[in-house]
C-alpha cells in the first residue's frame, strides 16, 4: 500500500470514529506513519484528505447497497439488506458526516453524502417499485415515500444503537421494519372482498 493509500484509509476510519471536526492532519500522520511532506504533497489541505477519504467510505457503503439490485424475489433481497450483519455501535460510515458540524456547514464536503444517499434512495425505490409490481406489497403504498422510511429506519437505528450502546436497538428497529413491509403484503380475502363488491 502507497503513502496515498494509507492516508486515505486512515483518514476515512478517522472520520468514522471520531468526525471530521475532531480530526487533525497529525492523527492521520501519526496513525498512517506517513510524514508531512507526502501528506502535503498528495492532499494541500485536511479538506482534500477527507473528501478522498468520503469517497472511499461511500464506496465501501455502495456494494452493500447493490444487494437490494440482485436476484431473487424484491421482498427476499429487502429482508437479507435489513438483517446484513453491521456493527452499529459503529454507525453509518457515510450518516455519521451528517453528525458533524463542520461537515453540515461545508457544501462541498457535505455534497458526496448527500449524493450517496440519493443513489441509496434510488434503489430502495426501484426494489420497492419491484416488490408492488409483483404482488408482494399493496399497490397503494407509495415507494418513494417508503424507501424513505426504510433509510430512516437504519439511520436512526445507529442512532440508538449507539446512545444505548447496544446492537439489539439497532437489530430490533431492522426487525420492526421487516413486520411492518410484511403486514403491508396484499391480502386474499381484502382482494375477494373488493371482487365481491
Amino acid at each position: 500500500m502507497d503513502s496515498r493509500q494509507r492516508l486515505v484509509e486512515t483518514m476515512s476510519e478517522l472520520l468514522w470514529d471520531r468526525g471530521y471536526a475532531d480530526t487533525s492532519p497529525r492523527d492521520v500522520r501519526e496513525l498512517s506513519g506517513v510524514g508531512q511532506g507526502s501528506m502535503y504533497h498528495h492532499f494541500p489541505t485536511k479538506r482534500d484528505l477527507a473528501l478522498a477519504a468520503l469517497e472511499r467510505n461511500i464506496a465501501d457503503l455502495m456494494p452493500a447497497a447493490a444487494e437490494l439490485d440482485g436476484h431473487g424475489s424484491p421482498m427476499s433481497r429487502i429482508e437479507a439488506y435489513l438483517t446484513r450483519p453491521r456493527n452499529a455501535l459503529k454507525g453509518c460510515k457515510v450518516g455519521r458526516m451528517t453528525q458533524d458540524p463542520q461537515v453540515r456547514e461545508d457544501p462541498r464536503l457535505l455534497s458526496p453524502v448527500t449524493e450517496a444517499f440519493s443513489q441509496l434512495h434510488i434503489r430502495w425505490k426501484k426494489v420497492l417499485e419491484e416488490a408492488i409490481a409483483v404482488g408482494e406489497l399493496r399497490d397503494d403504498l407509495d415507494p418513494a415515500r417508503l424507501a424513505h422510511t426504510l433509510m430512516s429506519v437504519l439511520q436512526g437505528g445507529y442512532v440508538l444503537a449507539i446512545a444505548r450502546q447496544d446492537q439489539t436497538s439497532f437489530d430490533d428497529a431492522c426487525a420492526g421494519a421487516i413486520d411492518l413491509l410484511r403486514a403491508a403484503a396484499p391480502s386474499p380475502s381484502r382482494g375477494a372482498h373488493h371482487r365481491k363488491k
